[in-house]
């Protein structure tokens, strides 16, 4: 979500340049504010953070273009105010076409403090990865198709008139995403209170598949984006930019029910049955766990049961039913880490059982890491090392263990019934985990269950921002 509008256009490499091409790409050329951009961030109205941007050519070298995208977002998460800074500044050759250089990728606050620096060659990407209190490491990745359009894909495509389709090397987990740029008409919408004439441009990324819907006025000037509903980002002076609301997250987007779930619901086996409006078709994904039903009045009925695996005594490691992908070692899940492989060796010891082993692996997580809302790490190690955080870092610890175990193993995000303090029944946003051990079976880390009860109801995987338009728009209308 937070890259929507600054993906790449890839076009081959080694093309022959006309003799009448511009000196410089048009990415460089494009009418916008000299001094960059910022724009507030409001999340269901409130304000949660801030973006700047700009592309412009490097002062000392104009040759070169620098693109800088800054990404401030600021929460009250539990009892704790957390905020979180991503800026990424990236080195184009700044002629048409021209290829990425190099970028420094700054990570800091909530999920822990990292900075990649990249360097890009024709034969491949090399990343120094610091982090403090941690040996620097090195990355090797296979070369990136990025060019300097890429720092501002939304004018491209407006200048061109036409859409541009490209490759992009995400800054956050260093893995290549295709993007797509469509430019719009032109129309008059109010902003800021008052009419203007606007362009509309629309940017769909295969990692966030949430379509950013961006406006521009006739100077160039980037007015307003809308991130699936949820998220809009309005054009601000920088001081106001700056300025936050206080927001308290979870029980801002909390699905509140009518009724408190029924208590059987956390038996396994299990069953429990929603009625739910405003959720759309490619959510409703038929698994081993859930069902769909399309009801009269917009309304569909959702079924969740609950089940212990049936297939027992696999042995692991386990042959990956996807691929591969679900073994893979990231940036973020570090399954190939000394450390994480060291701890799950330790935790499963000599046990064969596939499921035995995830059980064990998931006990350990959920008695090992203080609950403590707030306290976010973006790196298994990090949580391995921390020892602390919510529900995404039980999930990612208990990943990364399950496949360095040699256990297929994914992150699962959706929503889970709770009823807190205030004694509101809601379902709250949540992610466990779901592990291939003969058959897919889905485990929470966070509440210690071997089997997920029936109460999660399961919209997406791997920390994927698809789910960002449900948030505020699924209402639940019954429960059973």
């Amino acid at each position: 979500m937070r890259r929507a509008l600054f993906l790449c256009l890839w076009l081959t490499s080694g093309l022959v340049l006309a003799k009448d091409e511009p000196k410089y790409s048009e990415v460089v050329t494009a009418p916008r504010p000299a001094a960059g951009e910022y724009m507030g961030l409001y999340l269901m109205g409130k304000k949660v953070g801030y973006l700047y941007t700009n592309v412009s050519l490097v002062p000392t070298n104009p040759e070169q273009a620098i693109s800088v995208n800054h990404f401030v977002m600021r929460a009250q998460v539990g009892a704790k105010v957390a905020e979180r800074s991503l800026k990424e500044t990236r080195i184009f050759e700044a002629k048409p076409h021209g290829r990425l250089l190099s970028f420094v990728v700054e990570q800091a606050g909530d999920g822990g403090d990292q900075t990649l620096e990249g360097t890009a060659t024709p034969t491949g990407l090399k990343v120094l990865q610091k982090r403090p209190g941690q040996p620097n490491q090195v990355r090797s990745l296979k070369p990136v198709k990025e060019t300097v359009e890429d720092a501002d894909q939304a004018r491209v495509a407006l200048i061109r008139k036409q859409a541009v389709e490209g490759i992009v090397t995400d800054g956050t987990d260093l893995e290549s995403y295709r993007v797509v740029t469509t430019p719009g008409g032109t129309e008059t919408r109010t902003i800021g209170g008052a009419p203007v004439k606007v362009t509309k441009v629309t940017t769909l990324s295969d990692k966030e598949k949430v379509p950013a819907v961006a406006y521009l006025d006739e100077q160039g000037r980037m007015l307003e984006i809308d991130f699936g509903g949820t998220m809009t980002a309005v054009q601000e002076s920088e001081e106001k930019a700056k300025r936050f609301d206080t927001v308290e997250v979870f029980g801002l987007t909390r699905l509140v029910l009518p009724k408190p779930a029924p208590p059987e619901a956390r038996n396994v086996p299990g069953q429990l049955t929603l009625d739910v409006t405003g959720l759309p078709e490619k959510f409703r994904i038929e698994t081993y766990r859930q069902s769909f039903k399309v009801l009269d009045g917009g309304k569909v009925q959702i079924t969740l049961k609950a089940a212990p695996p049936k297939v027992k005594g696999k042995v692991r490691p386990l042959v990956d039913p996807n691929g591969g992908v679900n073994l893979k070692s990231t940036l973020a899940v570090e399954a190939d880490s000394p450390e994480i492989a060291a701890a799950a060796k330790k935790i499963v010891g000599t046990e064969k059982d596939a499921y035995v082993a995830a059980k064990k692996i998931v006990a350990w997580v959920n008695q090992s890491l203080q609950k403590d809302y707030g306290s976010s790490s973006d790196r298994a190690t990090d949580v391995l090392r921390i020892r602390k955080g919510d529900c995404t870092e039980h999930s990612l610890l208990a990943v990364a263990l399950l496949r360095a175990a040699g256990i297929p193993a994914k992150r699962i995000d959706g929503v889970v019934y709770l009823m807190n303090e205030d004694k509101v029944p809601a379902l709250y946003w949540h992610e466990w985990v779901e592990a291939y051990v003969g058959e897919w079976t889905q485990l929470d880390p966070t509440f210690g269950q071997d089997v997920a009860d029936a109460t999660h109801l399961a919209l997406g995987e791997e920390g994927s921002a698809e789910i960002t338009p449900l948030i505020g728009g699924l209402k639940v209308v019954d429960v059973r």
